[in-house]
Formats: C-alpha cells, sequence, structure tokens
C-alpha cells in the first residue's frame, strides 16, 4: 500500500516490535502510546496473521480510522461495522443503510470465501448490542451479467429480504418492477441499480440517478443484502400472533408482524420474537485480536449507553401499557457492558489488547501491578506538535531534525498540498523529495520525504519523524467528510427541542403551532402524540388541533423563516396557496437565470493561462463530490457554459422559502441577481461585462 514503507519505520521500535512478537502468547495487553500509533499496530497486526476487530469511543473515531488504514491496509481488508442509532428497545428501526452494511460486514465474516475480512472497525456501541443470531447466513439477492433468474422469483426474494415494491424507486430498501426491467436500491449503494431481462437472462446491470433516471455506469453484477435484522418468518409471525394474543397492549405491533407487514420499531421485539441472541465477538474467527482505542473513553462511553438503555427499558411503552413491570422480558436484546464482552471474548479464546495515550507516571509505574491486571507497556512515541498554522515554526523543526539525520516524513491529504510542501521546503534551504508511493522504508539521509495520506495524526520517535496535515493546520480536512454521497435520511424533529409556542411546518398541513406532547389510548395500545395548533375554521370559533404519531414525525419539520407567521388552516387552501407562490418564484428565477447565461454564452471569453501548482492544491482541497458538472476539472474540457442544458447544475437557487442547497464549487465569485436568490458563477467563464444586474438595478 501507499505507506507501508512508514509503516516499518513506526512498528520498529522495541517496545511493539516486541508486543507484535508476543502475537501467540500475549493474550491480554495494555499498550500506551499516542493517538498516531493506531493505523500501525492495526496493520502491524494484520502483518502478524491476525484478524483484528477494532473498538472506538465512538463512530465518528471509527469512521475516520478507515480513512486511515486505506493508505496502510488494501481497502477490501477492512469491513466497517456500525452502530444503530436508536437503543435496542426503542420503537424506532435503524436506518436500512446502517443495516445493510452491518449485514454485508457478518456475512463476509462468517463465509469468508466470499471475500475475507482482516480489520473490522466497529465502534463500543456496536460491541455491546446482541443482535439476532443467524445473522451471517442471510444470502443477500445477487444477480451477475448474463446469469438465468426469473423476474417474479427475484421479487419475491426482495420482499423477503424486506425490501418494498414501490413504483419508482427513490430510496434504499425499495424495488420496482416494470415489465422485463428491475430496478433495485441496495442499501449498500450510493446509487440504485436497474437490471434489465431479456426472458430469464440477464442482458444489462447499471447504475442510474434517482433524480433524472438516467445511466451513471455498468456493473457486473447486483448484491442486495436484506434491508432489516429481523425478518417476517412464519416462525416469527406465528410467534407475533401468540404474543398478541397474550399481551393485548402488543396488538399494535404484533398484528401487522403477523400479517408480514414490516412495521417501525418491530426489531424492539426481538428477544421474543427469535430463538437466541448473539454478540459480534461470537461470530469472529479463533485468531482474532480485539484492539480497544482509548479504553478509558470507551469504558466511559460502555457505562452511559447500558445506564440509558436499562432507564428506558425500565420506561418503556411496554411497562407504561400495562401501567407497572413490562409483561414480557426484553433484557435479551440490552446493552453488554464492556466487562462483561471482555470476560466472554477470552473464554473464546479471543485476545483483548489495548491502545490507550495515557500512562502511569514514573512513581506510578514502579508499583507492583494488581493481581490478574493485564501487562502494560509503554511505547517510547511522542505526538507531534500541532503548529496550528505557524509554517515557520514547522519548516525550523523539520531542518532541524533532517540535520540531526532524523528520518523526516510529511504527509499531505492531497497531491496539489504535497507538491507546494516541496516547493516551500526548497525555498527554505531543505532538500526534500515527493514520493507518489512510500512503498520502501524511508532513508534519513538528510532529504525530507513527502507524499500523500490521509494519517490524521504526527508522531515523534527515536530517528523518525511523522507530520500530517492536522498537525500543520490545527484541523481536520473537510475533504475527508465529503467524499461520500449522503446517506442519511430525511431530518426528522425532535420533539425534546420544541417549547410550546414555536413553530412547525407539516408536510400536508402547513404552518402550525406546538403545543404539547401527549398520550393518548386507543383499542388498549398507549401511543406518543405530538400536539400542533392551527388556525380556526371560523372567525371566533376555538383553534383547531392536530394530533401526530410519533411514528410520523419525518412529516413535521421546524419552521426557520424570519417573520412570526400566520396559522395554517386545517383542509384549508392557504397551505396550497403558499407553495404555489414558492414554485411560481423559483420558475421565475428559473427564466431569468437561464437568459443570464445565454447572454453569457455569446460574450466572448477570456482565455486563462495554463494552471499552476497552486490551482491543483485549490482542486484537491474541493470540498464537495465530484460529478460531471461540478468539478473544478471537469471545467477544463468546457470552453462555454451551456445555458439550455447545464444551468441547473451550475447554479444554486434560494427562493423566499427554500434553504440554500449549494452543489458548487466554493472557489466562485457569488452574483447577486435578487434579493432572494444567488448564483455561484464560474470563475473561468466570468467577465465584468456580462455580471449581473445589482439589486438595485
Amino acid at each position: 500500500m501507499r505507506l507501508t514503507g512508514l509503516s516499518r519505520t513506526v512498528l520498529a521500535d522495541p517496545t511493539l516490535a516486541s508486543a507484535l512478537a508476543d502475537v501467540d502468547t500475549v493474550h491480554a495487553l495494555d499498550l500506551t502510546g499516542p493517538r498516531g500509533l493506531r493505523p500501525f499496530v492495526v496493520e502491524g497486526l494484520v502483518a502478524s496473521g491476525r484478524t483484528v476487530l477494532v473498538v472506538t469511543a465512538t463512530q465518528r473515531e471509527a469512521e475516520d480510522l478507515v480513512d486511515s488504514l486505506t493508505d496502510l491496509v488494501p481497502e477490501e481488508l477492512i469491513g466497517y461495522f456500525p452502530s444503530w442509532e436508536t437503543l435496542p428497545h426503542e420503537r424506532l428501526s435503524p436506518r436500512s443503510d446502517t443495516v445493510g452494511k452491518r449485514l454485508a460486514v457478518l456475512r463476509r465474516i462468517c463465509h469468508p470465501e466470499e471475500g475475507e475480512l482482516k480489520v473490522v472497525i466497529a465502534p463500543v456501541r456496536s460491541v455491546l448490542q446482541p443482535q439476532v443470531k443467524g445473522l451471517g447466513d442471510l444470502e443477500p439477492v445477487e444477480l451477475r451479467l448474463d446469469s438465468r433468474a426469473d423476474i417474479d422469483d427475484v421479487g419475491r426474494r426482495l420482499t423477503d429480504a424486506a425490501y418494498v415494491r414501490v413504483d419508482l424507486v427513490e430510496k434504499r430498501g425499495e424495488y420496482a418492477v416494470r415489465g422485463g426491467i428491475l430496478d433495485v436500491f441496495p442499501p449498500t449503494e450510493e446509487h440504485p441499480i436497474r437490471v434489465e431481462f431479456f426472458g430469464d437472462d440477464v442482458e444489462e446491470i447499471r447504475s442510474f440517478s434517482v433524480a433524472d433516471q438516467r445511466t451513471l455506469e455498468s456493473l457486473d453484477r447486483l448484491w442486495a443484502p436484506p434491508c432489516r435484522e429481523l425478518l417476517l418468518t412464519e416462525q416469527v409471525r406465528e410467534r407475533a400472533a401468540a404474543l398478541g394474543e397474550a399481551h393485548p397492549q402488543l396488538r399494535e405491533l404484533t398484528e401487522k408482524i403477523a400479517q408480514g407487514i414490516a412495521v417501525e420499531g418491530m426489531e424492539s421485539l426481538a428477544p421474543v420474537l427469535v430463538d437466541e441472541m448473539e454478540l459480534l465477538v461470537d461470530l469472529l474467527p479463533s485468531d482474532t485480536h480485539v484492539l480497544v482505542l482509548d479504553p478509558e473513553r470507551a469504558r466511559s462511553r460502555a457505562q452511559d449507553l447500558v445506564a440509558t438503555s436499562e432507564e428506558f427499558l425500565g420506561a418503556s411503552w411496554a411497562a407504561a401499557a400495562s401501567g407497572g413491570q413490562a409483561p414480557i422480558d426484553l433484557g435479551a436484546a440490552s446493552y453488554r457492558s464492556l466487562g462483561e464482552v471482555r470476560a466472554h471474548a477470552l473464554g473464546l479464546g479471543v485476545s483483548w489488547w489495548t491502545l490507550s495515550p495515557f500512562g502511569l507516571d514514573d512513581e506510578a509505574g514502579t508499583l507492583a501491578p494488581e493481581e490478574g491486571a493485564p501487562e502494560t507497556r509503554t511505547v517510547a512515541v511522542e505526538p507531534a506538535e500541532s503548529y496550528r498554522g505557524d509554517l515557520a515554526a514547522a519548516i525550523r523543526d523539520v531542518r532541524e531534525w533532517a540535520a540531526q539525520g532524523r528520518t523526516v516524513v510529511v504527509v499531505r491529504e492531497g497531491h496539489g498540498s504535497a507538491e507546494r510542501t516541496v516547493e516551500v521546503l526548497g525555498e527554505n534551504e531543505q532538500p526534500a523529495r515527493f514520493v507518489e508511493d512510500l512503498s520502501e522504508v524511508p532513508t534519513g539521509d538528510g532529504v525530507v520525504t513527502v507524499t500523500t495520506g490521509r494519517l490524521q495524526s504526527g508522531l515523534f520517535g527515536e530517528g523518525f519523524a511523522v507530520i500530517t496535515d492536522e498537525d500543520l493546520t490545527g484541523q481536520q480536512a473537510s475533504t475527508r467528510d465529503m467524499r461520500k454521497m449522503p446517506a442519511r435520511r430525511k431530518k426528522q424533529i425532535d420533539p425534546l427541542e420544541l417549547s410550546p409556542g414555536d413553530f412547525v411546518v407539516h408536510e400536508q398541513h402547513g404552518v402550525g403551532r406546538f403545543v404539547e406532547m401527549k398520550q393518548r389510548e386507543l383499542q388498549g395500545a398507549v401511543r406518543e402524540y405530538l400536539v400542533l395548533e392551527y388556525g380556526a375554521a371560523k372567525r371566533g370559533a376555538p383553534a383547531d388541533r392536530l394530533f401526530v404519531p410519533a411514528d410520523a414525525l419525518d412529516q413535521v419539520t421546524r419552521y426557520v423563516g424570519g417573520e412570526s407567521p400566520s396559522l395554517d388552516r386545517l383542509g384549508g387552501a392557504d397551505w396550497s396557496k403558499r407553495k404555489a407562490k414558492a414554485r411560481r418564484a423559483v420558475r421565475e428565477i428559473a427564466a431569468e437565470l437561464i437568459k443570464l447565461y445565454a447572454a453569457r454564452q455569446a460574450t466572448k471569453g477570456h482565455a486563462f493561462g495554463p494552471d499552476t501548482p497552486w490551482q491543483r492544491e485549490l482542486e484537491d482541497a474541493f470540498p464537495f463530490t465530484e460529478t460531471l458538472t461540478s468539478s473544478p476539472r471537469s471545467m477544463r474540457s468546457r470552453p462555454t457554459c451551456n445555458a439550455s442544458s447545464r444551468w441547473t447544475g451550475s447554479c444554486a437557487v434560494t427562493s423566499a422559502t427554500a434553504r440554500p442547497r449549494s452543489p458548487y464549487v466554493p472557489p466562485s465569485r457569488p452574483c447577486r441577481t435578487a434579493s432572494r436568490w444567488l448564483c455561484w458563477c464560474p470563475p473561468r467563464f466570468w467577465s465584468p461585462s456580462t455580471s449581473p444586474r445589482s439589486p438595485s438595478g
């Protein structure tokens, strides 16, 4: 991989080398070292022939570690096992994309012939939560090019895998059938996939855009894992029906489950609908090494999760409906403590190591360890200094280290930044070379090695120094967060953040005022409702109220307008008129934009010179997902801006009632043409003669 040579330099530390030499004999070990050691220790364990389960305190740390590891371990050997966004007993289901990623990892763990995993990265929340036994054996729906399959049979398999059949695929977990065309949106994919059949032959597989249904690229196969971790098998349906008979207060859920209808929050009943639950460590191979990063934070996070889960279970809807204790035992799905998981893993023969940034001081280190406590080893490596933009100090230190004969490596996020670093060091009389692939061990010959990678934190050890982008600037690069397409579902309102009197907007009924959260009993079941107040139907009459169920909060958003709005009337035409007015305003803006771009296209532009290293550095820092119409690199081949066909891809229109959505580049000139909208214009196609008029003009 790109930084394997640097990894060999770091792992040559005597403490790390001895620890990795003892992987077969030391099953419990506490390592103390800086944060920047994390990806190198993982790579060292993989190189020793071990499968590694990396446990982080938070989900963000897990995602960042996945990015950093791709420069040291082949990406196809790394699996990310996310946690649910909901509590085990909460009446909400996890997102389909989260479930798809989890099931894809479990499938590869249980069936390595389909793609072996050497590193599984999971937040502590995923490690503590029991899951339905046998998820790793669930077969995904798979179709390959030129294979044979019956389209009706494929549709039944997708339904059994908790996919929802619709007329037009728009969200993950949906599929549609039109003649010999099958559209599927697997939860693990960035875009939906279209499969064309000729009889029973799979003739073509390609991804397409949800917005315009246009083809994006051809594919070799469709791989669609289930969308839920609780599938409605015959056994689950029978148990749900029996559970509803025994506990009438649960019929709202159990009746739909018994009919084969997936309902929100049905996973909370998993302990009584399936035979057995299991932990993630139960599925890992016997040669697995568990590596807990920052164990104190992970332990604190685990304690908070366990306490919150127990508190939620004690005050759950089941207990509230019965007026006392919960009528059924759901404790099998509760979070386990980190100590219980550790003891269980060691009992299975799995090694349990930790890597902590904090260690004992010299005086405490002389004390005898407690009986049964794991061995502690401190790595003689320190974190690199954070310069926070002070490049002069960074250059001074780099020159000093190079003069001392240390191996100095500077890891930048993009090629442009790396090439600029070589230039700056050269201007300051420090020899430097840019190395694209640092697969060989760098040498301390007085020349600084500059390369690219995604390491977050630098290191300073005996004979070497590593500096990263984060050390130089004091902040993480924004590109790390925006490399992938957004996967989150629509932002739902949080009732706990609302205060009585706050204005909200219902998707169907318009602007209302929040009153309170209220419980109501219906057919023996108690449900939570959001009470909204709307305008009176008649003058002098009391205001109307709308009760929105807690499982329909996706239709309600907070009002974000600047002024105090008037309340709409239920069943009235006020809300429809507001939306129609906004649509007319958007159409007017679109017409003005087309005229504006037509004028620009007819005007002769200015020919700029060739790109400089500064331009390439700017392109590497482009913080959005690159497309054919918005990437700075794609502008090189477009001498003009086609107003008739590309204005929607080049401009962000903000109407009086819409939220700004900018798919365009930051290095652009804002041209204000009206008080209600803003157009980001590419600097290459801007000229003063065609600039829009000012608001006063």
